[in-house]
Parts: C-alpha cells; structure tokens; sequence
C-alpha cells in the first residue's frame, strides 16, 4: 500500500508537472495560438457561403478561390472610395482635438460659474480635469497600452500584416479540407467522445460565425447611418471618418458604442448646444434601434450569449491582447458556451430528470 501511494504520488507530480510545461509552451506559442484562433473565427464566418456554393454544385476548392477573390475585391474596392476621405478627415480630428478639447473646458468652466460656484479653487479643479496636457498623456497611455499587447502578440506592424495574411490562408485551408481536417482532431479522442465532439462542430461554428457576420453587418448598417446622420446635423466636413471610427469601435460589445460615440460628441460640443443635443440624441436612437431591432433581427436570438460572458470576453481579451483580443475572444466564448451547453448542462439536466422520474 505504501508504495501504490508513492506511485500514485508521482503520477501526479508527474502530471502537474506535464500541465505546467504544455502552459508554458502555449504560452510561448501564443502568437501562432492568436493567428489559429483567427483563422477559426474567418472560417466559421464563411461556411455558409461557401455551402451554398457547394449547394450550386460548384466544387469546394474553387468555392473558397471565389470567395476569397470576392471578398479581396470589395474590400481593396471600399478602400479605394473611401480610404482618401476618411484618412484625411481623421488627420484633420487628430489637429483639431485639441481645440475642441478647449472649447469644451471653457464650457464647462462658463457652466459652473452660471451657477455661482465661482471660486477659484473650484474653477481651478475644473480647469485640471480638463488640462489638455493630462488629458491627451492619459489617452495615449491608456491606447498605448492596449496597442502594445496587440503589438507584442503579433510581433510589430509587419508581424501583425503576416499574422493576417496567414490567417487568411489557414482559414481557405481550414474551408477546403475542413472534414479531413475535423475527423483528425476529433479521432485523437477516445470513443464515444469523438463521435459527441464531432456533432458539436457544426452548432459551434454556427454560434461562432453568426456572432461575427451579425456584428460586422450592424456595425456596417450602424457606421453608415451614423455617417449619413452627421452630414444632416451639420458635420459634413469630419461626417464619414467619425461614422468609420463609430461602425469599427461597435465591434466590440458593451465599450465599443460609448468609444465611438465620444469623438462625435467632442466635435458637435464645439459646434453649439443644438448641434450637441442632436448628435446625442442620434447616438441614443441608433443605439436603441441596435439593440431592439438589427441585433435581434440580423443576429438572432440562437446567437446570444449572456451579457455576463461577453463582458468579461471583452475585459478579459483586452487585458491579454489589447484591442485585438477585445474583437477575437467574445466569439470564442460564444462557440465555447455551445459546448458547455450541449456536453456538460443538457446531459446534467437529462440524468437529473432520468434520477426523478426512476424515484
């Protein structure tokens, strides 16, 4: 008996030791983690369209050729319309922030005194939450410190330029070979855990390339309608570059929305009381109509995952992998969350009611 504890002892060293190592090798491997982790997510976002052109009887390798042709061409082909516009309208924000970021110190100084609270110390205080110099330090610092995780992940601007292009060939490969490829990994299981895990690809790649079709339409729906509101309310000039920033940061749920609404609000404060009242008041009503009318209609219920797990995707990402861990990791949660679902609560819930109903 002694020595079956010893043995039994070291087994788990053993293992603690084995699972310290593989954290450690993931780890140091997590850049190719990061790029596998993408070209998941842009391949379970482009399964259905690739089965449809199965469905047409085109041949798979040649559906993801066309695909891949079409979606390079409609993107280089959006740039080319709009890129010019909007780099030279966020250059010009960039200039102009600091003005605006003056008028609106002023305003708020002219606002308290309006109400008699006219000291100097008070004024003084108000003047220091507003100072130009700590404001714009601690805006760098705070995006700083999100670009660096990103950076450091994919290894510079050139590493994050290689990380996207070969996510985009792992993923055609991944959309190609995807059964070989999916009774691989699955085959590395024992039975009858292979067979359940292979049923679980399909509802999780659904989950996961739902969650990422519906929020780049309604980001797009919301950056467009945005835009178009801005150039009503009297802020043509800046109007397509501030709709850009609103529909990119929208991607991120929960922060993303109130981010890209604060370069906007910045911009119509200096503009007069009107003009302020009316971008918030456009911000409000996109945002609801977002949220009860083009997430319900154009992600669907069966895409939802609980609020709770996206925020703390969201927090959880951003502080592994700035702002790209931000947009990666909350699909993830969600295609997980179809797997806690279907293997562990379903199965939980059905032997509880087999255990009832047998009493």
């Amino acid at each position: 008996m002694f020595n079956q504890k010893i043995s039994i002892s070291l087994s788990n060293i053993a293992l603690i030791i084995a699972t310290g190592l593989l954290i450690l090798l993931l780890w140091q491997l997590r850049s190719l983690l990061v790029v596998l982790m993408i070209s998941i997510i842009i391949a379970s976002t482009l399964v259905p369209i690739i089965e449809k052109a199965e469905k047409l009887k085109v041949p798979r390798w040649l559906a993801v050729i066309l695909v891949y042709l079409g979606l390079i061409s409609v993107l280089v082909g959006v740039g080319l319309i709009i890129g010019p516009t909007v780099i030279s309208q966020l250059e010009k924000l960039l200039k102009t922030l600091p003005a605006y970021l003056a008028i609106l110190q002023e305003i708020t100084a002219n606002f308290v005194m309006s109400f008699g609270m006219n000291e100097p110390t008070f004024i003084e205080q108000i003047n220091k939450i507003f100072d130009l110099q700590a404001l714009t330090a601690w805006l760098f610092r705070s995006s700083q410190e999100l670009l660096i995780r990103s950076y450091d992940v994919t290894r510079g601007i050139i590493g994050g330029i290689l990380t996207v292009i070969l996510a985009v060939l792992l993923s055609g490969y991944m959309l190609a070979g995807s059964d070989y490829l999916i009774n691989s990994l699955v085959n590395l299981f024992p039975h009858p855990l292979n067979e359940k895990l292979k049923a679980q690809v399909k509802p999780v790649s659904q989950k996961m390339g739902g969650y990422i079709q519906g929020r780049i339409l309604v980001s797009a729906i919301l950056g467009v309608a945005i835009t178009i509101g801005l150039k009503l309310l009297g802020i043509s000039e800046l109007a397509l570059g501030l709709g850009v920033i609103a529909g990119f940061t929208n991607l991120i749920p929960f922060f993303g929305p109130v981010l890209g609404s604060i370069p906007a609000l910045l911009v119509a404060i200096a503009q007069g009381g009107w003009v302020f009242f009316s971008v918030l008041l456009l911000f409000v009503i996109i945002q609801n109509v977002e949220t009860y009318v083009l997430d319900p209609l154009l992600v669907g219920s069966s895409v939802k995952i609980n609020p709770l797990y996206q925020l703390l995707a969201v927090l959880g990402g951003a502080q592994l992998l700035g702002i790209l861990g931000a947009l990666i990791v909350p699909p993830w949660i969600a295609g997980a969350s179809v797997l806690i679902e279907n293997l562990y609560l379903q199965p939980k819930l059905l032997a509880e009611k087999t255990q009832l109903s047998n009493h």
